[in-house]
């Protein structure tokens, strides 16, 4: 893989890995609603401007349904459980749970498509498994009660990625630009009547405003963009290593400004996690290193 795409790989780790940060920093005061309205109409406006810098004319209408349904599965729902989970959950868990959306995808599609799993991609089903009940048992014990629900809207938000991967399967053939593009406007008004009656909480600090600009903006329009460029230089195989960095990114954003603890259950179950992921999508770091260097 040529340098420069290794080290915008990184950056878009740590970007991705900085949205679970900036939720956690402002999803108590502003409420979920207000926070996600907030990020993907800021998503939606830049793209706007970027696709004017490109002159990209979005097939809104023409492709209405498929904005819709991927807007929901692939943006709202995932970004409002995750913020409703972020009122409760450190980012270090909520990266981590993040990226098991590659095991739901695989485990949605065995009731999609029909096929079954080989065994390789059934052990990765069971370790991933393990790895998040490792991870979230432990958060549950330390805070109680409360932990449940944020804990199956994280795992719900996981699920709901794999449905969009499902369903991205069979739509229609739009351009990767263009679905994040129309997904946002989707999403932006499919949550609008959430925010309208569920409103802030408390007035935004300079802080927080800064942190959703940053949420809507960089954690979604610029690291779109990022990931779109990385898919046209060096394929979406190599390009999908960034969901085994995002967690790393989540763990140590925690860390460093949150103070968030790093206890042994957080290593653990990220290890277990990611080892099931390399299982259900057959992912090898070695094979991928050996071919981008066959064929740079």
């Amino acid at each position: 893989m040529p340098f420069i795409s290794t080290i915008q790989l990184i950056a878009l780790a740590a970007i991705w890995g900085s949205s679970f940060l900036f939720m956690r920093l402002t999803a108590t005061a502003l409420g979920p609603a207000v926070l996600i309205e907030a990020r993907v109409a800021l998503a939606a406006l830049f793209l706007f401007i970027a696709s004017l810098y490109l002159k990209r004319r979005l097939p809104l209408l023409e492709f209405k349904k498929h904005f819709f349904i991927i807007g929901l599965f692939n943006t709202a729902l995932p970004f409002l459980l995750f913020a409703y989970a972020a009122q409760t959950l450190n980012a270090s868990t909520l990266s981590i749970l993040n990226s098991t959306a590659a095991i739901w995808g695989a485990a949605i599609s065995v009731i999609w498509t029909k096929e079954p799993l080989t065994k390789k991609a059934t052990l990765g089903l069971l370790v991933g498994v393990i790895g998040v009940v490792i991870l979230v048992g432990w958060d549950a014990a330390r805070i109680g009660n409360n932990a449940l629900l944020p804990i199956l809207a994280g795992v719900f938000a996981a699920a709901c990625y794999g449905i969009a991967s499902n369903y991205a399967k069979t739509a229609p053939s739009i351009s990767s630009f263009d679905n994040a593009h129309g997904s946002m406007w989707a999403a932006s008004l499919l949550v609008l009547p959430m925010a309208i009656v569920m409103p802030v909480r408390e007035v935004p600090t300079p802080d927080m405003a800064f942190s959703v600009i940053a949420l809507g903006v960089i954690c979604t329009g610029v690291a779109y963009l990022l990931y779109f460029k990385l898919i046209s230089e060096i394929g979406a195989a190599s390009a999908l290593s960034v969901t085994f960095l995002i967690p790393a990114f989540g763990i140590l954003w925690g860390y460093l400004i949150l103070d968030e603890h790093v206890g042994w259950n957080t290593l653990v179950g990220t290890i277990l996690v990611l080892s099931g992921i390399t299982m259900v999508t057959n992912f090898s770091l070695r094979r991928l290193i050996h071919s981008r260097f066959q064929t740079n």
